[in-house]
């Protein structure tokens, strides 16, 4: 069904529709846009990875002093 969907003629004629709708001008303010909301979502990617680590930790210690003051 999507066989040949990105053949470079293909993606000539989508690149000159956005450059025809957006302008010259605002397609850097754009990419620049862009790049900056795929970094910010790789960072909380990351930080998402980091914190579980943190949360099973307060687990454990939560767990620890539920079982000492018992």
């Amino acid at each position: 069904m999507f066989e040949g969907l990105f053949q470079p003629m293909h993606m000539i004629v989508i690149l000159a529709i956005v450059l025809i709708i957006f302008g010259p001008g605002k397609l850097p303010e754009i990419g620049a846009g862009l790049g900056k909301s795929i970094r910010e979502f790789k960072k909380a990617l990351a930080a998402d990875e980091k914190n579980p680590l943190i949360e099973n930790k307060k687990e454990t210690i939560d767990q620890e002093t539920k079982t000492n003051k018992a």
